[in-house]
């Protein structure tokens, strides 16, 4: 039986570009390089027939090629419910009380400037340390962890 050697995270939403531009920023991820003969994305979406201009999906990668590969669809739907699946940015790793809660809160302000949106903080109980839930530019929760 083989196994996986390589995981890759999908995000369903309505602006693929845009909320790939946000994870870029949020985890230091890169997008893929340009197609050879044009100077910008836009250049390259120009030059599709009509009907198949306008991204139907991005990508970031971790650039040291460690982290997984987040792959962002456009879809008809808009989001309805909570996530099933949500992704950790793991800020305070190590660290506890007071000192954890304060470097999650800066790197909530942080991505607040990018359009994330703060939903709430989960202070450290006698099971789990202290985590900040958020949402995306499109509404998808993720924690600061």
């Amino acid at each position: 039986m083989s196994s996986i050697k390589q995981v890759q995270i999908t995000f369903d939403c309505a602006e693929p570009e845009r909320v790939a531009r946000f994870w870029c920023e949020v985890l230091g991820y890169v997008g893929p390089p340009l197609p050879e003969g044009f100077a910008t994305w836009d250049d390259f979406d120009r030059s599709l027939p009509p009907g198949h201009q306008g991204p139907a999906s991005a990508s970031c990668a971790d650039p040291s090629g460690v982290g997984p590969r987040l792959y962002f669809q456009r879809v008809p739907e808009g989001k309805v419910v909570k996530n099933r699946v949500h992704l950790d940015v793991r800020v305070g790793t190590g660290l506890v009380g007071e000192e954890r809660v304060a470097t999650l809160e800066a790197e909530c302000a942080r991505l607040v400037a990018l359009g994330a949106v703060r939903v709430r903080l989960l202070l450290a109980d006698e099971d789990n340390e202290s985590c900040l839930v958020m949402q995306d530019v499109e509404g998808n929760e993720f924690c600061l962890d």
